[in-house]
């Protein structure tokens, strides 16, 4: 039977070439009318949260997919226009346009009453609503477009006289000239909005809860990503915490030097934020770091809760997403604060034939995990491999989440966190045993 492919961003771009290059009959559906997903600026399907100005984080040279790299003139952070175009190539190199049905939203998938494995998919598309069953589905349909917001609020949000918006929402930085703008967050896209910000606001301020080890995008002249490889990922977590630590030193010196709080965790037990410029921009006093908002104080007034306050014009919120799933009843699978127990983070136990794709938060880039994750699950659908028992997965999920309390720090944003090249070894070593169980 076909395997259905939810979504045409990198995750499902991934999914859609490796089933091609293995012979495996799909359909991919996509709600937008072109491929790309977060990644194309201003995507009709809704769920984009690129920002105009927005740059890769992780360098093109590890971020490409294994099948095509990047062009070699791309430079090595490229932006949201430049990825959109790869993807454009990718699709096109592969001939998977025609396999793509855009402007089709998948609608509802149950699993079938009369087949175990087997998925009635209902979607609705230019000529209509249609319900097909498929031997498998693959979601990859991404976990950065529901917006989270601060829960519960903080007291007085609702009287707020100022403007708020989620980062998810921030597109140009036409709303911020001549305003006083609070920023909330110290991950990646908080530190380009308030670079963006202390530019051409009349001030920017950046409250946050927790510290941050904010890493530059080079280090001796190379992207930072690529002093990090499979060889050096071979090493112990503390070994390379001890490295990075001694380089970070050197190069940019201590979070605290810039007026922000003392991370509450070590290095690389939070996924890092990545900046050659905030760092600069705060020493310059461009930018000041505020602790966390205890409360909004009246008209536009903010109460931080160190005691001061600063009146300001516009919040941005960068407090990051949900994983949710519209398409599956929450009787189907559902993953309450962002926790989403799959075997290898990518197999549903309870429900044979859903697989996710890019549902991880890497110490790098994803896509060649996608690659990486569809390869294993192209073994198993054509029938060349073989999942253990359910109790032996639900045992390895069990035991995977202890690693993860201990490994990252506890919060929703880190529930899907792994490392990079160790989880590619996992998927391939996973490969491996599956084959052998044939």
């Amino acid at each position: 039977m076909k395997a259905c492919i939810i979504g045409a961003g990198s995750s499902g771009v991934a999914a859609a070439q490796v089933l091609q290059a293995r012979g495996i009959d799909f359909d991919c559906f996509e709600k937008g009318s072109q491929v790309g997903g977060n990644w194309r600026y201003e995507n009709d399907n809704g769920m984009s949260s690129a920002y105009r100005s927005l740059h890769i984080n992780t360098s093109r040279r590890v971020m490409a997919f294994e099948s095509l790299p990047m062009p070699a003139d791309y430079p090595d952070y490229p932006d949201h226009f430049q990825m959109a175009a790869y993807f454009d190539e990718v699709v096109d190199r592969f001939n998977l346009r025609p396999r793509i049905s855009f402007n089709t939203e998948v609608l509802k998938v149950e699993p079938a009453d009369d087949a175990v494995g087997e998925w009635d998919v209902t979607v609705a598309g230019p000529d209509g609503r249609a319900t097909d069953r498929y031997g498998a589905v693959m979601v990859a349909n991404g976990h950065h477009w529901d917006a989270r917001w601060p829960e519960p609020a903080f007291p007085g949000a609702e009287e707020f006289s100022g403007e708020q918006l989620h980062a998810h929402e921030y597109r140009e930085p036409d709303v911020l000239p001549g305003k006083r703008v609070l920023v909330l967050g110290i991950g990646n896209s908080a530190v380009d909005i308030a670079v963006e910000s202390s530019r051409i606001a009349a001030k920017t301020f950046v409250s946050t809860r927790r510290g941050a080890w904010v890493i530059p995008k080079y280090l001796n002249g190379k992207p930072i990503d690529e002093v990090a490889n499979s060889l050096t990922g071979l090493a112990p977590i503390p070994v390379m915490r001890a490295a990075m630590q001694r380089s970070l030193k050197v190069a940019v010196g201590d979070p605290t030097d810039y007026g922000l709080p003392k991370p509450d965790h070590k290095l690389l037990e939070a996924h890092p934020t990545v900046s050659s410029e905030f760092l600069p921009r705060l020493g310059h006093g461009d930018i000041t770091a505020k602790p966390n908002i205890e409360a909004f104080a009246g008209g536009r007034t903010v109460r931080f809760v160190d005691g001061t306050e600063e009146e300001i014009d516009l919040v941005v919120y960068c407090t990051g997403y949900k994983i949710t799933f519209p398409f599956l009843g929450p009787e189907v699978l559902a993953a309450p604060d962002n926790r989403l127990p799959l075997f290898r983070r990518v197999v549903s136990v309870e429900r044979p034939g859903l697989y996710f794709i890019g549902f991880i938060q890497p110490l790098g880039p994803i896509m060649p995990i996608a690659e990486a994750q569809s390869e294993w699950v192209a073994d198993l659908i054509s029938g060349g491999a073989v999942l253990p028992g359910p109790a032996e997965m639900r045992e390895q999920i069990a035991r995977q989440e202890e690693r993860q309390a201990k490994r990252f720090v506890a919060s929703k944003r880190h529930t899907v966190e792994v490392d990079f090249y160790p989880y590619l070894r996992e998927i391939r070593r996973e490969r491996k045993k599956a084959a052998a169980r044939v």
